[in-house]
């Protein structure tokens, strides 16, 4: 897919910044062409000093000298206060659109893509194009401004003078900009390899209780060594490239003040020029230096940021695989469930399911066990359209998944996964997922006791504004309770679980069993069953091998069916993981 270009995806972000940005740059223009009458007017002391003008008119001058340079400074800092305003909000919006986008993309993407690669793509490119952004303005077109007011002036006191100025800004432009093209890929490739430290940091830490008990820890180390070097090399290679830009400027600037003195001397021996002039143009050549110096300060920051532009765009540029549907309402209660010649693989691996039929009347709770790698999780993941089918058709409340917005399918069909993720945030943006569901206080405390958390709820300091941080506030039954009382807040007509029989303990299995039973009232449930337990609320079993359903019927038949793979499994006192 074609990458849209840096620019546009920038220009797209200041459009609503437009007004702003105008006024911000006609202040500019006054602030950065103030400092040019600065050299004028010393030149224009020393002239009349020489020729004994009166001290009153001297004073004026340096009185108007004052009020110029307090002026220019007054309006250069308003430029940046207002700048950098502007910027935040820009990338703001823009991390706010990476974000939206990147939790729209497909599991398979998220697979492919560790959660620190994404940080750095959302937060770190962003924050380096953000700071380019708050020192742009002032630093690369103010004092582009600057020189071009330079240039203009030296003109009119001595075209020659003037020329050599030009010439001067121009080579070190010219120099700066090959650098940048030639750097830009650099800082890419630094960023890249920075994402990947992030990433193996990130799952290092997330398995650091089995990688100290499997003393694994110092290939972990070695790991994070080896990401470093690559990281310190790939840095140098770019702070090198860039910082070519800041001696190329310095360069050219020497040679431009070196010439631009002698030219001046030349003049004002042959009384072609004032000695206010030379003065003049020999301050204008100094003030050439910090422009460049400034633009050569900020090429490196533009480097980062033109690659972190890159990347935004690459990512915004990814279209997920899947869209949202037209919005086929799907009804509401309790949902029937349809599988038609299901088959499904993961891009180009091996087939995960194949060929799948089934039935479930609305109402019924479906047991579906077999042997890991059958093929259940995928089974329920499909029936929340996380991945589509790659043949056939998924079809709940009769609604084709692929028919339905993607926001309506989630509402109408709910998941407890076996691991419970909570938000570092208040027990109500917990339950509502940041008010993703709507709720008032009194519904919230309904759900919470429906699953036996109203005693958990009454001891929490600051009730539902209790701030939750990650799962070591609760415990593992208390989790996965909270977990049950989302799916209770959104009452969905059809409900996924994958029950999570590791984060069971025998003080709160009953509160467990308790908030399944109610779960199940009332709707239509898909068990994928790690407990055989949970299996005696099924009202039909079906089990997988390999991807296909080989065993399909009532649980109380397939129970009592002595040739059955679920009645040996239960006669044998098997987790369904080993039916098969």
């Amino acid at each position: 897919m074609t990458e849209p270009a840096q620019p546009h995806l920038l220009a797209a972000y200041l459009r609503p910044e437009r007004l702003r940005v105008a006024a911000l740059v006609a202040v500019l223009v006054v602030a950065m062409l103030l400092p040019v009458a600065g050299p004028v007017l010393i030149g224009r002391f020393v002239d009349s000093a020489a020729a004994g003008q009166p001290v009153s008119s001297l004073l004026a001058i340096a009185g108007t000298f004052l009020a110029v340079a307090v002026g220019a400074d007054a309006l250069q800092l308003l430029v940046a206060w207002r700048s950098v305003r502007m910027a935040w909000r820009m990338g703001n919006r823009l991390r706010t659109d990476l974000a939206r986008h990147a939790l729209g993309l497909e599991l398979a993407w998220h697979g492919e893509h560790s959660p620190g690669v994404l940080i750095e793509r959302i937060d770190g490119d962003i924050d380096a194009l953000t700071k380019f952004a708050s020192t742009a303005v002032l630093q690369l077109l103010g004092n582009a401004v600057l020189l071009s007011g330079v240039f203009v002036v030296s003109l009119v006191i001595d075209w020659r003078a003037g020329l050599l100025i030009g010439a001067a800004t121009l080579v070190a432009a010219a120099l700066m900009v090959r650098l940048r093209t030639a750097a830009v890929p650099a800082h890419d490739d630094e960023r890249e390899v920075l994402g990947r430290l992030y990433g193996d940091l990130e799952e290092r830490l997330g398995g650091l209780e089995d990688l100290r008990a499997n003393g694994a820890g110092r290939y972990a180390l070695h790991r994070l060594h080896e990401h470093s070097a690559r990281w310190w090399r790939a840095a140098r290679r770019a702070s090198l490239k860039g910082d070519g830009a800041y001696v190329a400027a310095g360069i050219a600037f020497s040679a431009g003040s070196a010439l631009t003195l002698a030219l001046g001397v030349y003049l004002f021996r042959g009384d072609q020029m004032s000695i206010g002039s030379v003065l003049v143009l020999f301050r204008f050549s100094q003030m050439i230096r910090q422009p460049l110096e400034h633009i050569a300060e900020q090429m490196r920051e533009l480097q980062k940021a033109a690659a972190g532009a890159r990347r935004a765009s690459r990512l915004l540029a990814t279209r997920p695989s899947i869209v949202d549907g037209p919005g086929t309402p799907i009804p509401e209660g309790p949902l029937t469930v349809d599988l038609d010649s299901v088959t499904f693989a993961y891009g180009d691996r091996r087939t995960v399911l194949a060929e799948i039929d089934l039935h479930l009347a609305a109402g019924t709770v479906l047991g579906v066990v077999g042997r890991t790698g059958s093929g259940k999780t995928t089974l329920g993941r499909l029936l929340l359209r996380f991945w589509d089918v790659t043949e056939g058709a998924v079809r709940v409340g009769g609604v084709d998944v692929r028919a339905a917005t993607i926001a309506e399918l989630r509402r109408r069909v709910g998941i407890v996964t076996q691991e419970v993720e909570l938000l570092r945030a208040s027990v109500r943006d917990n339950l509502t997922m940041l008010g993703a569901i709507p709720a008032d206080d009194r519904r919230l405390a309904e759900v919470l006791a429906a699953v036996d958390l109203d005693g958990w709820l009454a001891g929490l300091p600051d009730g539902l504004d209790t701030v939750l941080e990650g799962t070591d506030t609760l415990s593992a039954g208390e989790g996965q309770l909270l977990a049950f009382a989302r799916v209770f807040l959104a009452d969905p007509g059809l409900v996924v679980l994958d029950e999570a029989s590791s984060r069971l303990d025998p003080a709160t299995e009953a509160r467990i069993t308790a908030a399944v039973d109610r779960l199940l009232a009332g709707r239509t449930v898909v068990v994928i069953a790690h407990r055989l337990a949970t299996l005696d609320r099924a009202d039909e079993i079906i089990v997988l091998d390999h991807g296909r359903v080989v065993e399909h019927g009532s649980r109380h038949d397939l129970a009592g069916d002595p040739d059955s793979r679920y009645g040996r499994a239960l006669r044998l006192g098997r987790r369904p993981e080993a039916v098969g």
